[in-house]
């Protein structure tokens, strides 16, 4: 691992049936709402991929609905991602789920939106403002990092919320470990890291977390999970291990008493 990550961390399970969440910054930002749903099997699987086709539609949006209950959200945004770095800013809007335009990033500073990007061995990367309350969520794959979506997901903060860079927290959450991602010599070239001579292991947090510090975050507030998503003991999907289903890694700004908002009877679903 990078000598700037300050810290790994294993995520801690929630205390609802939505997965894990970063137990530091759940003591550190009670206004934050931010984790990652689990994987599972069989009859516990909890398959959140919309775009996949892997389960039918109505447990999945089930699973949807089931989210935002539980997180206290009134919107929740999420789209089809391309593997770029479009980073989408959203404000608040009428209740249920917005499927916004295709990207790889959602940033908000308004509260009850909760902003989601599924996963199975690309890296969910949260950034936090903890000073002006803001949040961004971006899908890392290695397309995407080479295209800079972790740069421009810091950039949308420090334009739309002005952010200081150096003050903003990143975590990068459980994906596929370096052990376990090889890739071939032109991933490496597309990265700007040295080419080897034939397929070989690839960190992509590794990488993600270097990036974050160039950017000018602070190399103690970057956090990375120590969950591999295909060899961990967490219970997480793997695109590498075969498995077509996602989870879905979320952050939101809290609204106050927001659990105490009548539940609804499902989740309309609306489109960008």
């Amino acid at each position: 691992m990078s000598s700037v990550v300050s810290s790994l961390i294993r995520e801690s399970p929630t205390d609802h049936p939505s997965g894990y969440t970063h137990a530091g910054w759940a003591e550190a930002f009670p206004w934050l709402a931010q984790g990652i749903t689990r994987g599972g099997s069989g009859e516990d699987a909890c398959d959140l991929g919309i775009f996949s086709g892997a389960s039918p539609a109505a447990p999945v949006l089930a699973r949807w609905e089931r989210l935002r209950r539980a997180t206290g959200a009134l919107r929740v945004v999420h789209a089809k991602q391309p593997h770029g770095a479009t980073v989408r800013f959203h404000r608040s809007g009428p209740p249920g789920l917005l499927l916004a335009e295709p990207c790889d990033g959602h940033a908000t500073a308004d509260p009850g939106v909760l902003l989601a990007v599924s996963v199975a061995d690309c890296v969910p990367v949260t950034v936090v403002d903890p000073e002006h309350r803001a949040v961004a969520v971006l899908h890392a794959g290695w397309r995407g990092v080479a295209a800079g979506v972790l740069e421009r997901g810091v950039q949308v903060l420090e334009e739309r919320c002005a952010a200081r860079t150096h003050a903003l927290h990143v975590h990068l959450g459980p994906s596929i470990c370096g052990r376990c991602y090889e890739v071939g010599p032109e991933v490496f070239a597309a990265l700007g890291l040295p080419e080897p001579a034939g397929p070989a292991p690839l960190d992509l947090r590794a990488v993600l977390a270097e990036r974050a510090c160039a950017a000018g975050v602070a190399r103690k507030r970057v956090t990375v999970s120590e969950h591999c998503v295909r060899c961990g003991e967490g219970s997480f999907f793997s695109h590498r291990a075969g498995d077509e289903e996602r989870q879905v890694a979320y952050a939101m700004v809290r609204m106050p008493g927001a659990r105490n908002h009548p539940e609804r009877r499902g989740i309309p679903v609306t489109h960008a």
